[in-house]
Order: structure tokens, then sequence, then C-alpha cells
């Protein structure tokens, strides 16, 4: 019996570092600062509102669109917060995570050949999201230490197949925030062009320090040409919900539709019920930046008894820190190292780059409860 053979569309993926390293710290035993997820509950309103949802009756499909409550809700907020009009009916999708919302613009958009400029480190799906539409990544990296774009890099970069620019603020794994003079750049740059941007804005609430989150939804000239996808689960704690949201301009969003409509179709309806209300009051995403900020302060505070040296982070659940003044090893062999005898695990920064580009730097996540990530640097105080 002859078995069909396939020609893989992604020859060059294996099992993902996050896997790898979550793996190993449940087999060991190890705190998990690796992986992006957290400990501590979700809210209980939430939860509770979800409840409610399903004991009402609200359990069958949601329309294509997402329910249509929920992203009225959402329009508000924008509005709210980035004073720009978002029409709840033409602009908005809800989508199964911020990840599938990303597949499917990039999809809405790529034809083989097209290029896309992806700054590394950058997170894992972009590049796989980019190869699998038969498009070609152009990888520039972000200057390091500070993790800023380079500008003068990127219009060198810029040919008359670059089709689109992937944005990640608050970014992962590095934490850097786009600032208004990228923004600033961003749009010299794609002005009377041909390209698209796919903004990636799942830590939108999660900014620290004061400093605005330059979103794409702030300029209209830019949404004109964008998505930029967000996500439920990330922002409330609940990551295993894998739900979040696609904004465009209306032209754009309605052939993000026509893929979506035949992949996903429709997400979790009692879900988008309890999310409709719950953010109709503001604090529920104006308190989650306040309380992240606090967990990343905890975290950096308990650290200052290591030899780890941090690197600033503005935003999202994570936060880079050297080793140099601990070891010269390679960051996957120190992270594979440090979680087998000492039972911390962390990210190696490298897996972010095509390349292997290796800083001597480890991310930490630091959305955790103060006793886990107690116990995680009372363990790595004797590295």
């Amino acid at each position: 019996m002859t078995i069909p053979s396939i020609t893989s569309k992604l020859p060059q993926v294996g099992t993902t570092i996050f896997t790898v390293m979550s793996s190993l710290a449940s087999e060991l035993g190890a705190v998990n600062l690796g992986q992006g997820f957290p400990d501590y509950p979700m809210s209980e309103e939430l939860i509770g509102l979800v409840d409610k949802a399903m004991r009402k009756g609200h359990n069958q499909y949601a329309h294509m669109h997402g329910l249509q409550s929920l992203r009225e809700v959402l329009a508000g907020k924008i509005e709210y917060l980035y004073g720009t009009s978002i029409d709840p009916a033409t602009q908005i999708t809800i989508t199964p995570g911020g990840t599938y919302a990303i597949y499917t613009a990039l999809t809405t958009i790529l034809q083989p050949g097209d290029e896309v400029i992806v700054f590394e480190p950058a997170y894992d799906s972009y590049i796989p999201n980019i190869e699998i539409n038969g498009a070609i990544p152009v990888r520039i990296p972000l200057r390091y230490p500070d993790y800023g774009i380079d500008w003068n890099i990127v219009r060198r970069s810029i040919t008359p197949r670059t089709r689109m620019i992937m944005l990640n603020s608050p970014h992962n794994p590095t934490g850097s925030v786009l600032r208004e003079d990228d923004i600033a750049e961003l749009r010299a740059l794609v002005q009377d062009s041909r390209i698209f941007i796919q903004s990636d804005e799942v830590y939108e609430h999660l900014i620290f320090d004061g400093v605005p989150h330059q979103s794409i939804l702030r300029y209209p000239d830019l949404l004109a040409r964008s998505f930029v996808s967000f996500s439920f689960g990330k922002v409330y704690h609940c990551t295993g919900w894998k739900l979040g949201y696609s904004v465009s301009s209306p032209g754009l969003m309605a052939e993000f539709r026509k893929v979506h409509q035949f992949n996903c179709f429709s997400c979790h309806t009692p879900s988008q019920v309890a999310l409709a209300e719950y953010l109709t009051d503001r604090s529920s995403y104006l308190g989650l930046a306040p309380f992240l900020q606090g967990k990343r302060d905890y975290f950096q505070d308990l650290m200052r008894a290591t030899r780890f040296t941090p690197l600033p982070s503005f935003g999202s659940y994570f936060q880079l820190y050297k080793y140099d003044r601990i070891s010269n090893e390679p960051d996957k062999d120190f992270a594979i190292r440090i979680t087998k005898e000492y039972g911390v695990a962390v990210i190696p920064v490298s897996a972010f780059y095509t390349s292997g580009k290796d800083d001597k730097v480890v991310r930490f996540c630091f959305a955790k409860k103060e006793e886990t990530l107690q116990r995680a640097v009372e363990r790595l105080r004797k590295i």
C-alpha cells in the first residue's frame, strides 16, 4: 500500500521554544516564568457574567462579525481612548484570539512574492504566517539594547514588492513601545505607497510609567491601510479563552471577513455577551496598567538581589534581563541549565530571531502571583 507524502509548507518549523521550556518546567517542577500566561485568577465578575449568559441561553452561534453589542462597546472604547470614530458594523470583527486576527489579515492581503517587513526579535507566529502565504519576510533587527526601530534601515529595505509592515507595541518579547516620532516616521514612509500595516496591539492596556499607547487607531490616515489586532485573553488574564478582535477600514474589513467566514465563522457566544456588559465599566480596562506595572515593579525590586541586569520594560507581561555578569553561555543553553539546576524557566531571546542572534538576554514573565515571583527569585539569587 502506498502512503501519500506531502511537501511541508513550513519545513523549518518545529516545536516552539515556549512549548519546550514549559514542558521542561512541568517535568522538573520549575517555576515557569517563561510562557506568557498569568497564574492568578481572572475577574470573578467576568466569570459570573459568562455564567449568566450561558444560563440565559446565549449558547448558539453569534453573528460571523461578532456580537453586535460587543462591537458597539468596543467602538465606544476606541472613541473614548483614541478619539477615532469607528463603525461597529463595518470595521470590527471578533476573532478567536489575536494570533488568528494577524494570520487572517496577512492572508487577506498577501500574494506570493510580496515582501513583508518584520522587526526582530519578533513574536513567533509572524514569519510562519507570512511564509505560508507565499510571501517573503524582510527581517530588520531592532536596536539593542533599547529595541527601537532604525527607520533608516526600514527606508533602505523598501522595494517595489514591499506590501506590508508588521508592528507590535507594546512589544513581545522586549516590552518596548512605539513613540510619537516612530509614528511620524511611519506616516511619512507609507504616504502615497501601496504598503499596508498589521499592528499587533494585544497588550494595548498593559503599558507603564504614564507612556501613552501610540495605537494605529489614533491616526485615521494609517488606519485606512491597517489591520489592528487585539486580545481579550491577554488583557483580562484569561489566555485560554482565545478571543480577540481586529479593527480596520470598511473596505479592508470586508475582505478580511471573506477569509474569516470560511475559517472560524463564529466565536464563543457566552464570552462575547459577558464582555459586552463588562466593558461598559471603563475601570475594567483603565485599571489594568497600574495593576501590571505593580507586578513589574515588584519583580524588579526582587531581582535587585540577583546578578541579572534589567532592560527597560514599558509594557506587556515581560521584561528582559541580561545575564552577562553570570555566564557567557548561549542564551538557550543558559535557559535550559537554570531550569534544570535552579528550577526557574525563562525564554531565550535568540528564539525570537530567525538567525538565532544572541545578545545573552532572557525573557521573564512577571504576570504572576507575588508568591510565584518570590519563589522564583529566591532560586535565582543562588545563581
